[in-house]
């Protein structure tokens, strides 16, 4: 009885009724949206990098090492020496060393030289290791391989040729003409920096670069370690960072991408704060609807009144009115954000590489749509309990007449 009556009025109120809708979905969509960024974000950014216990580097700030890195942001204060690479690899604790060097680009995608070990060690997100979408890794001085950005960005493919440019910038005026560079390989995107750069061996970078062939580099940017087992990794740490012929600090990457996202926390603050106002501002406006829809229903109400409903039927008449525009806001709200990660996916992808998955029901979507409707139905306590006051006293108001 109490559901087919809120359906009739709902529906008697159609255009009202749509407009409060609307505003909810809106609100509940910016919502789960900025949720399901969030967690994305944060899961890529701390997932940029697995099974890799040390980075090891010329002594800078951890955060520096990190950035220059793994994310090619910033440069290192100065390399690391070729000397050096070959002491920690001679160590009884480490299992395989993969050298990293970096300074060059092109078309403002960075350029990455390392060694063949890259495709085998590197593992990113839940230790996932990287896969080709097409062709191989680099055999040669003159081979290349892209990130699934760069060759959608810049519509690359298998067996095309570029030219590297000197510097990270995306305008360059030195450019390695002499030395054209042949794509090999394609990788699968990652939804990491990986995506956005292009490897080349050392031996190329060093080529480019003025060394002769066969040559071991000089020195390198950065080193990835990976350990026998992880119960050494402090002790393995404390030696590299106490080196005495060179300068050297070695971070763990897991650790070090924890600590520099709680200084990002700002951010995640930032943005649920606009989306808690969002929805703060369409729960009063709901309110505001309601308590003026009350206003404009006293006939109606006081007709079930007289039918001998109690004020706990109004009560619950007007909860069973909001559960109904929740619940409908929120399945709109769903479908609204599905499109829209959709198309932001896409262009978040395109600019950042950041692979953006759709909604998936599980238990944390499961409470926040409990929690969106518990909290409409709080708010929505205030309006039911004045109709039911205001019924009561009209037709007490009526019975003494």
């Amino acid at each position: 009885m109490l559901w087919r009556i809120a359906r009739l009025s709902l529906w008697h109120r159609r255009i009202t009724i749509g407009l409060i809708v609307l505003a909810l979905t809106l609100a509940f969509a910016v919502l789960l949206a900025v949720e399901h960024i969030r967690h994305e974000v944060r899961d890529t950014f701390t997932g940029t990098v697995s099974g890799v216990d040390l980075i090891v580097g010329a002594r800078t700030g951890s955060s520096n090492l990190l950035l220059y890195s793994l994310f090619g942001i910033g440069s290192p204060t100065r390399n690391m020496s070729w000397d050096s690479v070959e002491t920690i690899r001679q160590q009884p604790a480490v299992d395989w060393v993969v050298p990293l060097s970096m300074g060059d680009s092109h078309r403002g995608f960075r350029v990455l030289a390392t060694s063949s070990d890259f495709f085998t060690h590197f593992h990113y997100g839940q230790k996932h290791p990287l896969q080709w979408q097409h062709g191989q890794g680099f055999a040669t001085a003159s081979d290349v391989v892209i990130g699934s950005s760069v060759a959608q960005q810049l519509g690359y493919d298998l067996g095309d040729s570029l030219v590297l440019a000197h510097g990270q910038g995306r305008t360059s005026f030195s450019r390695h003409t002499d030395h054209p560079f042949t794509i090999t390989g394609v990788l699968q995107p990652t939804g990491t920096p990986i995506d956005q750069t292009l490897l080349i061996g050392l031996d190329a970078m060093d080529l480019i670069h003025g060394g002769k062939p066969g040559a071991h580099p000089e020195s390198i940017s950065a080193l990835l370690v990976g350990l026998n087992s992880r119960i050494q990794t402090f002790t393995l740490q404390r030696q590299i960072n106490e080196f005495d012929d060179e300068a050297l600090l070695a971070i763990l990457p897991g650790v070090e991408l924890s600590l520099l996202w709680e200084n990002l926390g700002w951010i995640e603050t930032s943005l649920r704060s606009i989306a808690a106002l969002v929805l703060l501002s369409s729960m009063l406006g709901m309110i505001t609807l309601l308590l003026v829809s009350i206003q404009q229903r006293q006939q109606e109400l006081g007709t079930l009144r007289s039918l001998g409903a109690g004020p706990w039927f109004v009560f619950a008449l007007i909860e069973i009115e909001v559960l109904l525009i929740t619940a409908s806001a929120l399945l709109l709200a769903l479908l609204t954000t599905q499109l829209g990660l959709l198309a932001a996916g896409q262009w978040l992808a395109h600019i950042t590489g950041i692979q953006l998955t759709l909604l998936k029901i599980n238990a944390r979507l499961l409470g926040w749509l409990g929690l969106l409707l518990l909290i409409s139905l709080l708010a929505a306590v205030i309006p039911a309990w004045l109709a039911s006051r205001r019924s009561l006293l009209q037709q007490l108001h009526s019975e003494s007449h």
